[in-house]
């Protein structure tokens, strides 16, 4: 693979100021061109009645087979709840070693939880969340370092306690994994 890119396709409305910022953050940890891409996707097609949410594992799979390219690490960027069978909710989700993942804000924002809105913490636990699946396109698996991104995070907390680095330890796999699959 000659990855050149890492493209970030937002398909709702988000404002550049905001994504530029998610950018600049994503960019510290994977040092790649970002790309910043407009897509549109019928939603109500991944909407499920019964959960009154939408199926993280076919819009993963429509993201990668409509959107995706073999030269570029691809995140579909969302604003709805998502789910796949096994989870109530999940923020997001990546191909391990693949080239695709997708992510969400729906449950990112304070106002989920009873909070005042707070655009810096939105930017940082999206951020957060789109390194992860990234590093999980990568190759990279969970981590168990607690301050380390690659931390499996199942609710909010838990992206608000990691840091939004690699630990030296998924550092150095990473670097093995772009030599080894010359990236």
């Amino acid at each position: 693979m000659n990855l050149q890119n890492i493209t970030l396709i937002y398909f709702d409305y988000f404002e550049l100021g905001f994504l530029n910022t998610i950018a600049g953050k994503i960019h510290q940890v994977f040092p790649l061109k970002i790309h910043l891409k407009e897509g549109h996707i019928d939603l109500s097609d991944f909407y499920d009645l019964n959960r009154r949410q939408y199926n993280a594992n076919n819009l993963i799979q429509y993201v990668d087979s409509h959107f995706a390219t073999d030269n570029a690490k691809t995140i579909g960027l969302f604003n709805v709840d998502l789910y796949i069978p096994i989870f109530t909710y999940i923020f997001g989700q990546a191909f391990l070693g693949g080239r695709t993942g997708i992510a969400s804000l729906s449950r990112l924002n304070n106002e989920s939880y009873g909070m005042n809105p707070n655009i810096n913490i939105l930017k940082e636990r999206f951020s957060k969340e789109i390194i992860h699946e990234l590093g999980h396109n990568f190759g990279l698996i969970h981590c168990h370092v607690p301050d380390c991104v690659m931390r499996s995070s199942t609710y909010v907390e838990d992206i608000d306690q990691k840091g939004a680095d690699l630990c030296p330890s998924c550092h150095k796999t990473f670097m093995q994994l772009l030599i080894q699959n010359n990236f």
